[in-house]
């Protein structure tokens, strides 16, 4: 009681009665070592509808046979309730000791959904049926778990803003195998999934190598200058390469890229993006950087407080979005 109520220690005061947060009224289950365990302590449970309308007709049946001395309906009355009590422990039981592991969250862009992966095991030699995890307001993932094995769950989330994502307070329930009881158990998990900034429009013109924050040097390469296919023009492009033919398909303008032409290093600047909003200026940023892998371009990024080489390939990729999303 103490713990739903905010009780004034000053005695010439009023005492204060307001009723703490509903969330704090029940145990949640916490993660130690990265994995949290549903224990006894940590589940409730109450009659579904249909649970209040089978008591309701137990306590009908049981009047009756008092009333008329029906020995049948003492019988049909105490079996009925004796299978709802052993329905009410096996609807705990499903849920009982159940062990989460949290996995790591791929990361996504400011806006899509992030998706949590858990892995819900076993380790009491039991299957579980029809469990229930979700976040608060949010679509359930519904799994069976085998027994002495485990299930993945996938909760999503949708993402705001950029930099880190905690997951929020997860509810695992069921109700196997007849309905009459809910079960339920809150958990939280260490689990957290990066969100990248939302790329700006796709309007932005990626820099060319000449132009201010992205100067770079030529590195040329081996090759017989074949023909190898078409890129995207760019600002500052000469107009000979560009393949006037294939641009009037309405496709945009294409440049002739050349197999041993030398290519440029890219340095994608904070400083040379425009706007007095940081937000904005991110996004700019990190439509070049998607626009830059998209072409299989070599390129750096600078930022007010980093400076990252001039690399290309996944790797590199990643690092320059999750600078971007945790600047």
């Amino acid at each position: 009681m103490a713990k739903g109520l905010n009780l004034s220690s000053n005695s010439s005061l009023k005492p204060d009665f307001r009723l703490s947060s509903p969330k704090t009224w029940f145990r949640t289950a916490i993660a130690i070592d990265s994995t949290t365990t549903l224990s006894r302590r940590h589940i409730y449970i109450l009659p579904t509808r249909f649970g209040w309308l089978f008591g309701v007709l137990l306590i009908g049946l049981l009047t009756g046979s008092i009333n008329y001395s029906i020995s049948l309906g003492f019988a049909i009355t105490f079996l009925l309730a004796g299978l709802g009590l052993i329905t009410m422990l096996y609807t705990w039981r499903n849920l009982a000791n159940l062990k989460i592991e949290a996995k790591r969250a791929t990361p996504v862009f400011a806006g899509e959904q992030a998706i949590f992966e858990l892995n819900v095991i076993d380790e009491s030699n039991r299957a579980r049926y029809s469990i229930f995890a979700m976040f608060a307001d949010q679509e359930p993932d519904i799994q069976d778990v085998p027994a002495l094995g485990e299930s993945k769950f996938r909760l999503s989330l949708s993402s705001q803003k950029r930099g880190w994502l905690k997951a929020p307070r997860i509810t695992f329930s069921t109700e196997f195998p007849v309905s009459l009881f809910h079960v339920w158990a809150y958990a939280e998990t260490e689990n957290q999934c990066l969100i990248y900034p939302n790329p700006s429009l796709r309007s932005q013109i990626l820099p060319s190598a000449d132009s201010d924050g992205a100067t770079g040097q030529l590195l040329t390469t081996q090759g017989d200058d074949d023909f190898a296919g078409h890129r995207n023009y760019q600002f500052g492009d000469s107009p000979k390469r560009v393949d006037w033919k294939a641009s009037s398909r309405e496709q945009g303008l294409l440049v002739k890229q050349f197999q041993g032409e030398a290519s440029s290093t890219l340095w994608l600047d904070f400083n040379a993006t425009t706007g007095n909003n940081i937000e904005l200026r991110i996004s700019q940023l990190t439509r070049w950087v998607v626009d830059a892998d998209a072409q299989h371009l070599k390129y750096g990024l600078r930022l007010p407080q980093l400076s990252i080489q001039p690399s290309s390939g996944d790797t590199h990729y990643h690092q320059c979005l999750t600078a971007l999303a945790l600047m």
